[in-house]
């Protein structure tokens, strides 16, 4: 294992962290569509890790460039928490489904990037504390990456790919560089995050004792506000954990859809409807709010992008740490048809 794909996380780094998206996996609900797409000749491809550079060290990424010229090239803004470059987590989450993207794009002539975020895995000299960063940073960290995928491999702009939490930072980012080429955004909050927080809290009776305290504390966070968690409920600890406040308070002030309306460049929207994080509804939200995007819900693909047919929370929840299983039918075709499509109108 080299040292860009180090297992460590960043000196500041707590399991915390990752508690909001743990927490609201326990708490959700689903969501229409479908697509036929054609079948694509399989393209070699090569891989190399690549630096770009962070507020203390460096930003690491892997590279997977198919031999093909002029190969539109997106970079894969990770979700929430310790996710690392292939859409794995310490707390059992190995599904590896960056990995799969990145190696399913490559085979249909797409080039992509997949990177460890600041402070986290082989980026952990990035920052020294990966909880004290903000959407802003993230976006920061994004232009940084540009930058450098501009330079080493000649694109004219790079494609966003941001998934969950990462959907966000593409959102956020895309309005403010003109070296983007547009935006894939996969299993996107269409509402922000406060709100959806509030949904889920609320779409499970067994919550109902924690809403005295929880629906206040994101009211307070809304409003730009730190909460005293030193008599709260143990069971809303770690998600308003002091420690993770301030990225909470700073995710809270994005609106998606005040994001993506204004966007003019192509947006492709993709959606699985067996997804217990994220809903149909969100996706739809989005569309509504930038009509000129595409569309894709995926009947049978879960928020890591694996196939579900069923209803069963423990079979969706089953594939979340099982690598061997591929990407559901229609994810990694629709987003090649889409980058591959709409690349050179964008030049």
């Amino acid at each position: 294992m080299t040292d860009n794909q180090s297992p460590r996380l960043g000196r500041g780094w707590h399991m915390n962290h990752m508690n909001l998206r743990n927490f609201l996996k326990r708490i959700v609900l689903p969501g229409i569509g479908l697509l036929c797409y054609p079948l694509w000749a399989q393209v070699a491809s090569s891989e190399q890790f690549l630096e770009a550079p962070g507020p203390t060290g460096a930003l690491k990424g892997t590279l997977i460039a198919p031999a093909v010229k002029s190969a539109p090239m997106a970079l894969i803004i990770p979700g929430s928490g310790a996710t690392d470059r292939d859409g794995n987590n310490p707390l059992g989450v190995k599904a590896a489904t960056y990995r799969l993207l990145a190696e399913g794009l490559a085979a249909r002539g797409v080039a992509t990037l997949r990177i460890d975020k600041r402070g986290m895995f082989a980026s952990a000299a990035a920052t020294p504390d990966a909880n004290a960063v903000t959407i802003a940073d993230y976006v920061s960290d994004v232009r940084s990456w540009v930058s450098l995928l501009r330079k080493h491999t000649g694109a004219s702009c790079v494609w966003l790919l941001g998934h969950s939490e990462g959907a966000l930072v593409a959102m956020a980012s895309a309005t403010e560089q003109v070296d983007v080429c547009g935006l894939v955004l996969v299993a996107a909050a269409g509402r922000p995050l406060g709100e959806v927080m509030r949904a889920q809290l609320k779409a499970n009776p067994a919550n109902a004792p924690l809403l005295d305290q929880a629906l206040p504390a994101i009211d307070a966070l809304e409003q730009g506000r730190r909460v005293d968690t030193t008599s709260m409920h143990p069971a809303l600890q770690g998600l308003f954990n002091p420690a993770v406040q301030g990225f909470l308070i700073s995710a809270f002030s994005y609106d998606p859809q005040r994001l993506l309306a204004p966007y003019s460049r192509p947006v492709l929207v993709l959606q699985g409807q067996r997804d217990i994080q994220v809903q149909a509804a969100d996706a739809r939200l989005l569309k509504e709010a930038n009509p000129k995007a595409s569309l894709v819900l995926l009947p049978t693909a879960n928020h890591v992008l694996k196939t579900v047919t069923s209803v069963d929370r423990r079979a969706n929840v089953a594939t979340y740490a099982d690598p061997s299983l591929p990407l559901a039918p229609g994810v990694v075709d629709a987003i090649a048809e889409f980058l591959v499509g709409k690349t050179e109108s964008v030049k």
